[in-house]
């Protein structure tokens, strides 16, 4: 070990310290949290949902494949080799076959490269979710669709990379039980607790496909590893919570919709059917458009129509060929009816000063994904148009004109910009609460971000890298201190030191002259020089 190894250690060890406390801490250092009431510093909000979008992980169908074993070339060498007649005939073959074995090793370095990726990359995820839930605790977690990276892939890699998402990504995390999806769920919110540890999941269009490639056995694995496409929860406040006491407590609806067949044509009727029914059964189990205490959460993967510019992603359509039914192949948003039937449907706006709750319609909030770049809107019908030829408009959130006296219906739409490292490793953050002053729910939304998975990787490396190197000085000043401790305890004898002086007929005064000292002239004691020469006289 050289001298030049400390000062490097003494470099690396505070960058490593500093650099880790940063990565399992940076919901703190970027402050990072949900949105608190007004007028209460320390009460948190009672719903806080992490909203984590599109994961997409790879797997199997991403790494090559070694069907002919990993050294195909060699194998053909050998059998090459094997037939040859003369030793030019082997170098022929064994040069030509050189370029093939480079191949090979090429492709080997690559295959493992990938899965050393894939395998980063799920820890990577992993590492987001659970700091974030960690430091900021939330109520609720939701995925917002596009679980996996493609709805191709076959059963056995869905429910491979469907062991990695609970094993790894969201490991600790709990999916929920079919019991609580069924019918109407409704419980006191905060009650139970064991929603800290759900995960709700919204299907996309990798793990389910569009209306054009959605089927029975695709929705059939999705709901077996994740849990139903369509279902509802709602939670009541605690009456502790509201200033009045009403005849029915404050609601906070959540709506999980599989969205992805709500455009035509679809390739599964049936399946489409299935969801229009969900959605009209949702509507008529509302509560009355009027009742400003409830509030509903749409949680769904297609985000809502809006104009080319408001989003990164612009309206965009393709359709499969006749031959192969014709369905929605790709789309960025909802179509602009889809659309303007959620809004109408579900959160029951109109525009209609004369209808029931004069047209403004239910409050809430819409979450999506899909966009992995993230976006944040506010549709509402602007009120320069004429009821007969209103029209929804989209605008972005920061710059929308939002009446506080309400005289339009509008909602907020908020796009989660993706979780994967190549988007930052991006959470959302969604507070809820009743306000008692205006007896409605409202709702704040922040952003967290760790960066990209570069930075992930990078910190990692620099631990291990100084850990070796601590290790390494650590091994060296062990064996420094194990040699210098064995030539202190070991005799130290003058007599090896003499030996070689002495004359082979030395032997029998060698002991006497020890005590007489050492010569000057040849290492031999004065005394042994004179009773040598005296017995030779």
């Amino acid at each position: 070990m050289t001298a030049s190894s400390y000062p490097l250690l003494l470099l690396l060890i505070p960058l490593s310290f500093i650099l880790t406390v940063y990565l399992y801490t940076y919901p703190v250092v970027h402050g990072c949290g949900f949105s608190q009431p007004p007028k209460s510093s320390n009460e948190a909000a009672p719903f806080r949902l992490l909203a984590l979008g599109d994961p997409q992980l790879e797997g199997d169908s991403s790494v090559l494949r070694f069907d002919n074993g990993y050294l195909p070339s060699f194998e053909e060498l050998q059998r090459n080799l094997s037939t040859a007649d003369s030793l030019w005939q082997r170098i022929a073959i064994t040069w030509h076959a050189t370029s093939k074995l480079t191949s090979d090793f090429g492709r080997i370095l690559a295959s493992c490269r990938k899965r050393l990726d894939l395998w980063g990359n799920d820890y990577y995820l992993g590492h987001i979710y659970r700091t974030i839930r960690r430091v900021t605790r939330p109520t609720h977690v939701a995925v917002l669709g596009d679980l996996l990276g493609s709805q191709w892939i076959s059963d056995e890699e869905f429910g491979n990379r469907g062991q990695r998402y609970w094993q790894r990504v969201f490991k600790g995390s709990q999916k929920i039980i079919i019991e609580e999806m069924e019918g109407i769920h409704v419980e006191t919110l905060g009650q139970d607790t064991h929603w800290e540890q759900k995960t709700i999941n919204i299907a996309g269009n990798h793990d389910i496909g569009y209306a054009g490639d959605m089927n029975q056995e695709r929705i059939r694995r999705f709901e077996e590893t994740f849990g139903k496409v369509n279902w509802e929860t709602r939670f009541t406040l605690p009456s502790s919570k509201a200033i009045e006491v009403r005849s029915s407590a404050p609601e906070l609806r959540l709506i999980i919709l599989n969205s992805l067949n709500l455009d035509t044509p679809a390739v599964d009727p049936d399946l489409q059917r299935e969801t229009y029914k969900f959605i009209n059964d949702a509507i008529m189990a509302s509560r009355p458009v009027e009742d400003r205490t409830t509030a509903t959460i749409l949680l769904t993967h297609l985000p809502l129509h809006k104009e080319a510019g408001i989003c990164v992603d612009d309206p965009f359509f393709d359709f499969y060929p006749d031959e192969e039914g014709s369905g929605v192949k790709e789309q960025n948003h909802l179509s602009h009816d889809a659309s303007k039937g959620i809004l109408e449907g579900i959160y029951g706006m109109s525009g209609h000063h004369d209808a029931p709750g004069r047209g403004l319609g239910r409050n809430g909030i819409i979450i999506t994904g899909h966009d992995h770049e993230g976006c944040d809107v506010y549709h509402h019908i602007p009120a320069a148009i004429v009821q007969e030829s209103r029209s929804w408009k989209a605008e972005r959130w920061d710059t929308a004109v939002r009446l506080p006296n309400r005289t339009i219906p509008g909602i907020r739409e908020i796009t989660v910009r993706s979780m994967m490292g190549s988007f930052g490793g991006n959470a959302g953050l969604l507070s809820a609460w009743f306000d008692n002053g205006s007896q409605e729910w409202s709702f704040e939304y922040s952003t967290c971000s760790v960066g990209t998975q570069h930075i992930w990787w990078s910190i990692h490396v620099i631990d291990i890298a100084t850990l070796c190197l601590l290790l390494l000085v650590i091994a060296d000043k062990l064996l420094v201190y194990v040699t210098s401790s064995t030539v202190t305890t070991s005799p130290q004898s003058s007599h090896g030191k003499r030996f070689k002086d002495l004359p082979p007929e030395g032997g029998n005064d060698y002991s006497e002259a020890l005590a007489t000292g050492k010569s000057s002239h040849s290492g031999i004691p004065p005394g042994v020089i004179q009773r040598r020469q005296k017995s030779h006289t």
